[in-house]
């Protein structure tokens, strides 16, 4: 005789009260105080509730900041994209046992501070640093660049930072889609090429459209690279909040940018949700 399913019963609904007070407390109550804050102060006060938002969007130096956010962003994720997915799909059809070795390879910068992982960069790419020790010792330049204060510099460090993120969004879809598939497609004819964009790609695209959004909107609010790297010439978003945070002291102002950081990675995850339902049949 086979055992009767077990039947389950939902945990009272009391139990969500910890959890939703803890919500409340650390994160609807400080983005409430974020929305007041942009109207109770600086320049807000007495200008209408949508001053430093105007402000923003109208000024053409502020306007700029928000675009080349959007594009640093983008480049960002293309980039860890271009990296990760050939790593996800070597750790997945390839690496066999060794898998969990090279999963804490992608993890173990992630144990080490972004600050120390950003200085390493600084070292390999200042004006005599090893990077540039090695190409004069080899006779390929005479008077090294400081490749460190280049605008390159900030997508190498953004892109070491995030594309773990990238390659774990990855992996755990690829090692879930059946093999059989591609087996199946390679008998009936199809190269490897063909294989891989017919089927493992597609059977893929949630882990990818994950990663991207992922490592967009962690690069929306990343600053230290930019502040570290690329000598002041790329601005984002998050670099000014902390400037205004740290040398302007407007208080308000900096609220009002992060309310509209929020903004996009909402958007994000919106998107994400979009493109999720889409993938599925």
């Amino acid at each position: 005789m086979t055992a009767a399913p077990r039947k389950y019963r939902l945990a009272p609904r009391s139990w969500t009260i910890p959890a939703l007070v803890f919500v409340a407390v650390f994160f609807v109550m400080p983005l409430v105080g974020n929305l007041v804050r942009t109207n109770n102060t600086g320049e807000a006060v007495g200008q209408g509730p949508w001053f430093y938002y105007v402000k923003l969007l109208s000024d053409s130096y502020y306007s700029g900041v928000l675009l080349t956010t959007l594009e640093v962003s983008t480049i960002a994720t293309l980039a860890s994209l271009l990296v990760g997915y050939p790593v996800a799909y070597f750790m997945a059809r390839y690496a066999g046992r060794w898998t969990g070795f090279f999963v804490f390879v992608v993890i173990a910068p992630l144990l080490t501070s972004i600050i120390m992982r950003t200085f390493g960069w600084r070292v390999l790419l200042a004006r005599h640093g090893v990077l540039n020790s090695i190409f004069m010792h080899l006779g390929w330049m005479t008077r090294p660049p400081n490749l460190a204060d280049d605008p390159i510099a900030v997508y190498i460090g953004l892109v070491h930072v995030l594309v773990p993120f990238m390659v774990l969004s990855i992996l755990a879809v690829l090692q879930g889609v059946d093999r059989r598939l591609e087996e199946s497609a390679r008998v009936l004819g199809a190269g490897r090429v063909r294989t891989f964009l017919s089927v493992t790609l597609p059977l893929s695209l949630d882990g990818v459209i994950t990663g991207c959004i992922l490592v967009f909107v962690i690069t929306n609010g990343s600053f230290l690279t930019m502040l570290l790297l690329g000598g002041g010439r790329i601005t984002t978003m998050s670099l000014l909040i902390y400037q205004q945070f740290n040398t302007s002291g407007d208080i308000g102002f900096a609220a009002a940018m992060g309310n509209v950081l929020m903004l996009l990675a909402l958007v994000g995850l919106g998107l994400q949700m979009l493109l999720h339902r889409r993938a599925r049949p």
